[in-house]
């Protein structure tokens, strides 16, 4: 387990989204370094802008280009980071795209986008940090997953298959490395006020928030803060769940 006084180091995939956002802020005000990914160079100027943002708030966090899609990216992008830090002790497998489509309509390459990033990202990102986390004898990996992988979506069977898949990993892995020190657990979201969520038409919205017994949408720091719990050194017990975060909407 790593020293107290060691500043832990935690990677958040897909970490300037709404969720991730909210899961970085987390972590950094409670001392970790952070580091979020960002996909492409494309894409650096605006994790750049992102970054500025979250300084503005006091908040130092690091970027690292991986796309989670590209095992070649990962394993870099894992290189860079561990040569700049020398550890990772939490990684957050947060990064997602939706491609939605009814079956009958959905082509090859929606779905091969969606596992691809939603699925094959959790293995090609935690791949190239497993040995060093079961070398110090310490590590918390958090996959996002959703409450439509528990419960199936109309027009996702792409990202529903993906998200079940997460947990399937989860449960799987974190027998493997139990003994050494390292917990896998799935946290599955239901509807969460990001930006995304909040783009979609009102009449939609109102359709959703009749699902949720609660009665509103969940606020991403609530989704962060389960997170936050599950990689703290006194979860060190809880390992291959699945905490659901969907406000009533499916209880199993």
């Amino acid at each position: 387990m790593p020293d107290s006084e060691t500043t832990r180091v935690a990677l958040v995939t897909g970490g300037y989204g709404g969720l991730g956002t909210a899961i970085c802020k987390s972590f950094a005000r409670d001392g970790y370094q952070v580091v979020s990914t960002y996909r492409s160079p494309e894409r650096k100027e605006h994790a750049l802008e992102w970054q500025r943002t979250m300084a503005s708030d006091g908040l130092s966090i690091e970027l690292v280009c991986m796309d989670v899609s590209d095992p070649e990216s990962c394993q870099q992008g894992a290189k860079e980071l561990l040569e700049r830090y020398g550890r990772l002790d939490v990684l957050v497998n947060n990064a997602g795209i939706t491609r939605d489509s009814v079956m009958k309509k959905m082509t090859v390459k929606q779905w091969h986008d969606v596992i691809h990033t939603n699925l094959d990202g959790v293995f090609n990102v935690t791949h190239p940090f497993l040995n060093q986390m079961l070398e110090q004898g310490f590590g918390r990996i958090v996959n996002i997953s959703s409450v439509n992988g528990q419960k199936g979506q109309f027009g996702q069977v792409n990202y529903s298959a993906a998200k079940a898949g997460i947990h399937g990993f989860t449960k799987a892995l974190a027998q493997e490395v139990a003994r050494k020190g390292v917990t896998v657990n799935t946290v599955s979201p239901g509807y969460a006020a990001t930006d995304m969520v909040m783009s979609v038409p009102e009449e939609a919205r109102e359709k959703i928030l009749s699902q949720v017994p609660i009665g509103r949408l969940a606020q991403p720091e609530e989704v962060a803060r389960v997170v936050r719990f599950l990689a703290d050194d006194e979860s060190a017990f809880i390992t291959g769940a699945d905490y659901s975060v969907n406000g009533g909407m499916h209880m199993h």
